[in-house]
Formats: structure tokens, sequence, C-alpha cells
């Protein structure tokens, strides 16, 4: 097992966005959700739920693979953190909608970065019928 990231002693700001609903934000790092991570969108019972709801929490959270994809990216903002250059590090974490996989990630990547800044973009937005 690697060891532990140090902590991280830099401004990070974590967005979560949807790709429907316009550009993704500027970001140093830019995660895509869409295409790798079924989407909670397709279960007509969660459809109009949000990342507030702890059933998409618990889907979006128990997806294989999203244990291990949160911890890269701890990993890879410390990484960043203990670089040479100052200044916010900021990631965008994207899906089709912004309501459910983005919202959940960013979420939980806020809860274990220790003063992160969470900012959902498109949480609000209304359910995009596909």
């Amino acid at each position: 097992m690697p060891p532990a990231p140090a902590p991280i002693l830099a401004q990070v700001e974590i967005t979560s966005f949807g790709y429907l609903h316009g550009t993704p934000p500027t970001a140093h790092i830019t995660v895509d959700l869409r295409h790798h991570y079924r989407d909670p969108h397709v279960r007509p019972e969660l459809r109009h739920l949000t990342a507030h709801d702890q059933t998409v929490r618990d889907t979006v959270l128990g997806t294989a693979g999203i244990p291990a994809l949160l911890d890269s990216l701890t990993a890879t903002i410390a990484a960043y953190a203990a670089g040479p250059r100052t200044g916010p590090i900021t990631i965008a974490v994207g899906c089709a909608g912004g309501r459910h996989r983005a919202a959940t990630v960013a979420a939980e990547l806020a809860h274990r970065i220790p003063g992160a800044t969470l900012i959902h973009r498109d949480l609000h937005q209304s359910v995009v019928e596909r």
C-alpha cells in the first residue's frame, strides 16, 4: 500500500459542473466522468434527485472505480501542492448534467482536503431530458 499523501497546504478550489450546461471551467485538473462511470440519470428513481440525496451519493460512491479515482485525485492534488509554485490549485469535475456523479465526487474530494472550497456550478440546473 502506498504511503499516505502529505498534508495539503495550498488553497484548493473544486468545481463540479455539467458539460450539457456549458463550457468546462478553467482548471489545473479537469476530470470527465461521462464515459467511464455509469450515469445515475438512467435510473428513473434517481433522475430528479441530486448529490444532496444520500441515495445518489451511495450510488455514485459505490460505483466500481470511483473510490480508486478519489484516492488518485487526492494524491494528485497533494503532488501539485508540494510543487515549488504557490497559488490556488483548481479542480473541475464534470459529468453530463452536473447533478449526480460530478457533484458527488467533487463533494467527497472537498471532504478529503481540509479547507478546500467547493462550488457546484450546475447542481441547481433542471434535469436535462435525454
